[in-house]
Order: C-alpha cells, then structure tokens, then sequence
C-alpha cells in the first residue's frame, strides 16, 4: 500500500506532461525512487526541463492518501503499469496510462477477442440498432466488447454485450464517483456488476471535454480492432479511428443508410459511412450462421436475427498489439473491408485499387 503511494504521487502530479511521466519511470525504475531523487538527479533524465524538474520538487503526498481513500470508499482497486494484471496490448501503446482505476472484474484482454465499438453521441436509429445488434452477435460468440459509456453509439453497444449475457467494458473520461452522463446511470451500474468500468483519472474528476479525446488511446489499445457504427467529419469518433490505425490496429464501420451518409457528409469531408461488402465467397468461421452465409459487417446474416447466440465462439488471432496479424486471419475476426481513416476521410481499400489498365478492381 505504501508503495502505490508514490504511483498516485507521480500519475497526477500537476504541470508535467505524461510522456515525461513515462521518461522518468523509465529511467529511475520505480516511482519511489523519483520522489526521493534531489533536483540535480532529475537533469540526467532525457529531455529534462526546468519546469518540470521544479514540478517534482512538489512532495506532497496529501492527494494520494485522499484518492486512496476515495477508491476504498467506493471499492475500485489501482492496477500499475508495472503490474501484471496491467495488459500488455495497453502497455504496448505509445502513451499507455501510468494506472487505472478499475471497477468490476478485469479480463484477461491480451487472451481475449476485444473488439472497440464506438460511435456518434447523436446516432441515428439505424445506427443504434445496428451497434446494439453487433454488439449482441459479437459477445454472444465470447468476444469482449470495448468502448467509452457515452450516450448514443456507445450505449447501444454496451446495452447489446449486456443484453446477449456478454462481458462489456467501459472506459471513462473522468471518475467512478462522477457518472456521464447521467441518463446512463442504470447502465453504469449493470456494466459494473457485469463487466469492468476503467479510468485513468481518480474519482472526484470532472468528465471534461479535454478528457475524452485522451480516453480514447486506451479504448482502442485494448481491443484487437475498432468498429465505427456512425461518426461525422471531425468527431471523437474518428479520433479513436485514427488512434487505432496508429496504434496497429484494424478499424471497420458499419455500412450507413445511402440518405443518412449524403447528410452527413459535409462537402469534401467523409462521414463514416458505408465501406463496401465483404468478398461474397470468402467465409468467415467466427461468423458463420446455421445456414453456413456470412455475416457482413453491416450485420446481414443468413437466416440469423437479433435475438438468437450465432454459433461458435470468437477467439483472439493473436495475444499481441495486431500488427503481427496475418491478414488472412484479420478478414476471419470482422469480415469486411479495413477502413482508412486519417484526417476527417474514410476510405475503401479495395475501392482505390486500381488495376494497371486504370479501370477499378472489383472485390
């Protein structure tokens, strides 16, 4: 207990920036030993700066003793990113979180099919449905579904985990003791009983505008790939898109409503919307119905529906980050086109490739 002290003490310690967070644990191992180091110690650490070597200076320990207290008050436990429990999809990233906070029961994700479903809070009723629905198929096959407990796309993708018995987890732009928003009280409480609730950010955090965005790193760092249910130009959906891609990992979308995505799409910006249709003859053994067709990404199935288990259960193609994948295998997870989201754009890679004669090729 003494030693998570110096954890809390370092994660939010004000005025220094996450990366030299990372850089300082690097360097001296253990947190411990950055708090007992003096201020000419911590200019032999790379890229030191005089603002941030004062802020160490700061060796107040009062936060860290009330956070502890919150979290025993409210029953959340703190997994390190030294720890083993910590996983290593997550620790693997760029940027992973020095900790978090964590309510429910924390899953094996290097061992799981963790797939990310977000979208847009202001999501169309088909897109709800069809995330709902998704969702329901995916974790009825055993598959963990991932994203931020927002209101709309996200919602509807952990009601359809919960609703197929599944296993959902939620991560949060703020505090366990600070429910956002608020309409989403009953299902905060069904995924904490069920599934996992996590957060880098102790309780008494305000969900702030600012926090979401930086949420999003760990939401697709767990998963395996991310699926895009509905998400305008410019929105923190497609930050998450463009999170995952740089983080290696696969992102779909699920094909939009031809009137739905025309409104959508402001002029020379692209809405997500639909990606196209998997190879008709290619089958998929995670997704394959009792009539032996495959399930689009969309969610067309083959004499399936909504309510019933789709047979067979999904299972991670690999316990690593996904860039090791083989890319036969990767159509096998979520069959359907792999989207390219980079500023603002989605795009089909199958419908940029051209042949030598300049005509498109066709899937």
């Amino acid at each position: 207990m003494a030693a998570i002290k110096y954890w809390l003490w370092l994660a939010n310690l004000p005025k220094l920036g996450s990366q030299m967070k990372l850089t300082l644990l690097e360097h001296f191992g253990e947190p411990d030993k950055i708090y007992y180091s003096d201020k000419e110690e911590y200019f032999h650490v790379e890229g030191m700066t005089r603002s941030a070597a004062e802020a160490l200076e700061n060796k107040n320990l009062e936060s860290a003793d009330r956070i502890l207290g919150d979290c025993d008050r409210l029953g959340l436990r703190i997994i390190t990113k030294q720890d083993a429990e910590y996983p290593d999809r997550l620790r693997n990233i760029y940027d992973p979180p020095l900790l978090l906070y964590v309510q429910g029961r924390m899953p094996r994700f290097d061992e799981e099919v963790a797939i990310a479903m977000v979208g847009t809070r202001r999501a169309s009723s088909y897109a709800l449905e069809m995330g709902e629905k998704l969702a329901f198929q995916m974790a009825g096959m055993g598959a963990v579904i991932v994203s931020g407990l927002a209101s709309g796309g996200d919602a509807s993708a952990h009601r359809g985990a919960l609703r197929a018995g599944g296993f959902t987890a939620a991560v949060i732009g703020g505090g366990h003791d600070i429910i956002y928003p608020r309409e989403n009280q009953y299902l905060y409480e069904d995924i904490a009983a069920r599934g996992v609730i996590l957060s880098e950010y102790p309780p008494g955090t305000e969900h702030i505008g600012g926090h979401f965005p930086v949420r999003n790193r760990i939401i697709s760092g767990l998963s395996l790939g991310v699926v895009v249910l509905e998400a305008p130009a410019k929105s923190g959906t497609l930050i998450t898109a463009g999170r995952a891609l740089d983080q290696g990992r696969d992102v779909f979308a699920i094909p939009g409503q031809v009137k739905t995505c025309e409104k959508a799409r402001p002029a020379g910006k692209a809405a997500a919307g639909p990606l196209g249709r998997p190879r008709s003859h290619r089958r998929s053994a995670a997704y394959r119905s009792g009539s032996g067709r495959t399930h689009g990404a969309g969610g067309r199935s083959g004499g399936g529906n909504a309510n019933s288990h789709p047979p067979g259960p999904l299972r991670p193609d690999c316990a690593g980050t996904g860039q090791d994948r083989d890319p036969g295998e990767r159509k096998a997870l979520l069959p359907g086109c792999r989207a390219q989201i980079k500023e603002g754009k989605v795009r089909d890679r199958h419908r940029d490739a051209r042949r030598s004669d300049g005509r498109s090729r066709r899937p």
